[in-house]
C-alpha cells in the first residue's frame, strides 16, 4: 500500500524535527548567553531531570523562536499528513471503521492545536486571561495528540489479523505500552499540575512527556515493514 511507504518515511521526523528543535533551544539558552538578553539567560540544567526551565521557557525568546517555530509549523502539516495516510490505511483494509473520524479529529486537532501554541509562544501580554489561553491551548493539545494515539492503537489491534503482513506485531505492541503508559502518567499528573507550586516537577514531567509522545512515531517507523 502506498500509504504505508509514506506514513514510514515521515515518522521519524516527526520525532527528529521537533527532537532536535527544543535541544538546539535548550542548549542555546543555557550554554551560549551572549546570543540573549541577561534577563532571559538560563543557567545549566538538565530539565528532563531536574525540571530547571519549562520548554516554553526555553523556546519563547529571541532567537531561540527563530528554530522552534518554523520546526513546530513542519511538525504540525507532517502530522496532519500522518493521520491522513493512518486514515487511507484503515480505510483500505475495513471501509466501516468506526473509529476512523475520532483518529482524524483529534489527530489533526493536536496538529492545530500546536500551530496555534507556536504562533502565540513568545507574544507578550501581561493579561492573566491570555497566559490562561496558552496554557489550556497546550494542554488541549497534549490530550488531542495521546487520544488519537489511543485510537490508532487500538483500531490497529482490531485489524492487526490483516496487517500482519505489513507490521511487526511486536511493535505494536510497544506503542500500546507507550500509550497506556502516557493515560496513566497525565491522569496521576493531575493533582500535581493543578495545584500550584511543585514548579520542578512539573517542567521535568513537561519535558519527559513530550518525549514519551513522540518517541510513538519512531515506534511506528518500526513497526510498518519495508515494503518492495
Amino acid at each position: 500500500m502506498d500509504s504505508i511507504q509514506k506514513v514510514r518515511s515521515i515518522t521519524l521526523w516527526i520525532f527528529i524535527v521537533p527532537f532536535f528543535a527544543i535541544n538546539a533551544c535548550l542548549i542555546l539558552i543555557t550554554q551560549f548567553h551572549g546570543l540573549f538578553h541577561p534577563e532571559d539567560i538560563i543557567h545549566n540544567t538538565i530539565p528532563y531531570i531536574d525540571g530547571g526551565a519549562s520548554i516554553s521557557r526555553t523556546a519563547r525568546v529571541f532567537p531561540t523562536y527563530l528554530i522552534f517555530k518554523p520546526a513546530m509549523f513542519l511538525t504540525s502539516y507532517l502530522l496532519i499528513k500522518y493521520w491522513i495516510y493512518n486514515k487511507n490505511i484503515i480505510l483500505s483494509l475495513n471501509n466501516n471503521n468506526k473509529n476512523v473520524k475520532k483518529i482524524i479529529f483529534f489527530g489533526i486537532g493536536s496538529a492545530i492545536l500546536l500551530t496555534i501554541h507556536s504562533i502565540f509562544l513568545g507574544i507578550k501580554f501581561d493579561y492573566d486571561l491570555y497566559k490562561l489561553f496558552r496554557r489550556v491551548i497546550m494542554l488541549i493539545f497534549i490530550i488531542f495528540e495521546v487520544v488519537a494515539q489511543a485510537y490508532l492503537v487500538i483500531t490497529f489491534y482490531s485489524i492487526k489479523n490483516k496487517l500482519l503482513e505489513f507490521i511487526n506485531l511486536k511493535f505494536l505492541k510497544l506503542k500500546a505500552i507507550l500509550v497506556s503508559f502516557l493515560v496513566f502518567v497525565m491522569i496521576v499528573s493531575i493533582p500535581i499540575v493543578s495545584m500550584p507550586g511543585n514548579k520542578h516537577i512539573k517542567h521535568a514531567l513537561e519535558w519527559d512527556f513530550f518525549l514519551g509522545v513522540i518517541l510513538f512515531y519512531v515506534l511506528t517507523f518500526f513497526m510498518w515493514k519495508k515494503q518492495n
